[in-house]
């Protein structure tokens, strides 16, 4: 189940879940909406891991936890702490950056 942010409170999220995946988003971006779907079927697949999706514009603290300079940017933590990150549409890049905290 993919939970999208209501409030600016990713780190808590980060700091109280062993695995967290992030989709960094925005209501205006077109390839965010792509890959929404695919996100959310990763999420049904990967059950110990908890989705995220973070309006990037609403939220600046949840932003500063990654890099995130261009949507929509997917990132990974591990235990409260960054692993890695990637900007993609494609789902293998995504499923791969996914692949890597399994």
């Amino acid at each position: 189940m993919v939970q999208e942010l209501s409030q600016d409170n990713l780190a808590n999220i980060v700091s109280e879940n062993k695995k967290v995946v992030v989709q960094y988003a925005a209501t205006w971006c077109g390839n965010c909406r792509i890959m929404k779907p695919k996100f959310k079927k990763l999420s049904t697949e990967n059950e110990d891991m908890v989705f995220v999706i973070a309006d990037a514009e609403k939220f600046p603290e949840s932003r500063k936890l990654a890099d995130v300079s261009n949507l929509p940017t997917f990132a990974t933590f591990v235990d409260g702490k960054f692993v890695n990150q990637t900007q993609t549409n494609k789902f293998d890049v995504l499923k791969d950056l996914v692949n890597e905290v399994i």
